[in-house]
């Protein structure tokens, strides 16, 4: 199992961490297997998404504003970060990639993002790869 840390700079932000992801692959010897990829926070979530137009993130990051807004009357927790855990509990703190031949097989325009609802913070990221070596 491998961990690394992301910073994040804004109360929401979308950082690609494939690279990271790829190299904690890279470090297991898997050649055909899985990768698990989790961030052990309720404020921040992981998804996959196209990587190569940024326009892509900016629509994913307009649409949670509007839809899960950080102000609204209804919301009842203490620490006013509602919308954050909210936003985290939609979109999952985990994902699974399969592995062939050493290599994650994501589509072509396919990125690993971490996201970050409750920011600016250091996450943590754990990589857990299970297969055959």
């Amino acid at each position: 199992m491998g961990t690394f840390t992301v910073r994040t700079t804004k109360r929401t932000s979308f950082v690609n961490i494939t690279a990271s992801v790829k190299e904690e692959v890279k470090k297991s010897g898997v050649k055909s297997g899985i990768c698990l990829v989790y961030v052990p926070h309720t404020t921040a979530a992981v998804f996959i998404n196209e990587g190569a137009d940024p326009d892509v993130i900016r629509d994913i990051a307009n649409t949670i504003e509007k839809l899960i807004p950080w102000e609204d009357s209804s919301y009842t927790h203490a620490e006013g970060n509602s919308a954050a855990h909210i936003r985290s509990a939609l979109i999952g703190n985990s994902r699974v990639i399969p592995i062939e031949e050493g290599q994650l097989l994501l589509g072509r325009w396919e990125s690993i993002f971490l996201a970050e609802f409750d920011g600016p913070r250091e996450r943590k990221v754990v990589v857990k790869v299970i297969g055959e070596l």
